[in-house]
């Protein structure tokens, strides 16, 4: 959740029902209300996704890491030590035809499910794109926002400067 910081007050400063001050810390608020009752983008994406498409993000996962591929590498080895060395029953001799069946199979399986997810993956990454361009206009109008307020407040203590000025040029002269 992101933070704001409000201008400190000053002691002598009364606040009354309707000012800016008063308004501001109400706007205040709103917006962190506001932004604690959205939901990011990662959220919206996950609530949209169909059992398929967590099924298939959930096999690229586990394809993708190196317990997949110890295991794999585990259960070969015990296949072709099995086959090499048994005495009595061979169910797949030397060539491992069998074997490569069974690799042939998970690679045509395998393939279009990693497909489907580095498709939705690019997806997340569009609307992330998005999310942040978004993200990047509203603090670019804020920021701006806060500038005109920054200059309308320089404006007004120079304003009271000079009058002050002129009533102190005023009283001098008299």
């Amino acid at each position: 959740m992101a933070t704001f910081f409000l201008p400190r007050r000053d002691k002598v400063t009364k606040e009354k029902p309707g000012s800016p001050e008063k308004q501001d810390v109400q706007q205040y608020k709103l917006i962190t209300t506001k932004m604690e009752n959205q939901k990011n983008w990662h959220q919206k994406h996950h609530e949209t996704l169909s059992f398929g498409s967590h099924l298939a993000d959930s096999v690229a996962k586990g394809m993708g890491s190196w317990n997949f591929i110890i295991v794999q590498t585990i259960l070969v080895v015990l296949w072709m030590g099995l086959n090499l060395v048994g005495y009595v029953y061979h169910w797949d001799v030397y060539p491992f035809i069998l074997l490569n069946l069974v690799f042939s199979t998970q690679a045509a399986y395998a393939a279009p499910i990693i497909m489907m997810s580095q498709n939705r993956q690019n997806d997340r990454d569009r609307v992330q794109a998005q999310a942040d361009y978004q993200t990047n206009i509203d603090a670019k109008l804020e920021i701006e926002a806060l500038s005109k307020k920054l200059n309308s407040l320089e404006v007004d203590k120079l304003d009271k400067i000079l009058k002050m000025l002129e009533e102190q040029k005023t009283t001098s002269v008299k």
